[in-house]
């Protein structure tokens, strides 16, 4: 599963390049093998839906709120439902910090998208705390929200280290390896109906380290940030992952 994350990036022009970009690089644009989604900003997702109805791309959102009605700015998942949203993440380390955002709320937006619309849930540490040593504490707080809860079968979640995003600095893969080892068994161990999700990586992938993380055992795949902003450069990641035998 390889997930792009454009942020508040883009416009109508970059879609159709990044489009056209994608299809020249991009090995086999047509298989569904695997789960390949593009998150451009809500006001362009029915726009882009359109550009990637003939390829192997679904589309997304990156972020929902849990109720209709008075609730002025806000998109609720029954809307996205209409427009054939595939999926929504939620829970970005941007969405905690900048707009405050925490269990409680997050967990509400899991609940409104559970059986709805497949949800990746996205859970880190900062530096401080990894380097404190206590990076799965922090990792299984985050993850107290599925607690109790049927998951659906596509949920999935993101780790992604708050300090690897965008600063060019990952984590070693054996080191993210042993962390969605143990975000699988805590999910597992917590949900209702013992789901074991897939566990994506995110933080400074690019086409030139993304291998190493594909090669561990524990990595479903990536969530892609800066680099996913250029139709090749994703494309490239994509056909990484397809060239790999797990």
């Amino acid at each position: 599963m390889i997930i792009a994350n454009w942020k508040c990036n883009g416009s109508i022009e970059m879609m159709l390049s990044w489009t056209d970009d994608y299809v020249k690089e991009c090995d086999d644009i047509h298989t569904f093998d695997t789960f390949v989604g593009v998150a451009p900003p809500s006001i362009y997702f029915e726009t882009f839906s359109v550009e990637i109805s003939h390829l192997n791309i679904l589309g997304g959102v990156q972020d929902i709120d849990y109720l209709d009605g008075s609730r002025t700015g806000a998109i609720s998942v029954d809307m996205l439902i209409d427009l054939g949203c595939d999926f929504s993440i939620i829970g970005h380390s941007e969405r905690r910090q900048i707009f405050n955002e925490d269990n409680n709320l997050i967990r509400k937006k899991l609940k409104s998208l559970n059986e709805k619309i497949m949800t990746i849930l996205c859970i880190g540490e900062t530096k401080e705390e990894n380097d404190k040593g206590i990076t799965k504490d922090v990792l299984k707080n985050q993850l107290e929200i599925v607690n109790g809860l049927d998951l659906d079968t596509q949920f999935t979640v993101a780790y992604e280290p708050v300090w690897a995003i965008g600063s060019g600095i990952t984590p070693k893969p054996k080191d993210i390896n042993e962390i969605h080892k143990y975000i699988k068994d805590v999910v597992q161990s917590n949900s209702v109906n013992n789901r074991t999700p897939k566990v994506l990586y995110g933080g400074s992938v690019t086409d030139k380290n993304a291998e190493s993380f594909f090669t561990e055992e524990f990595v479903d795949g990536a969530l892609v940030g800066g680099a996913s902003l250029d139709g090749s450069s994703f494309a490239s990641i994509v056909n990484i992952f397809n060239g790999i035998d797990k």
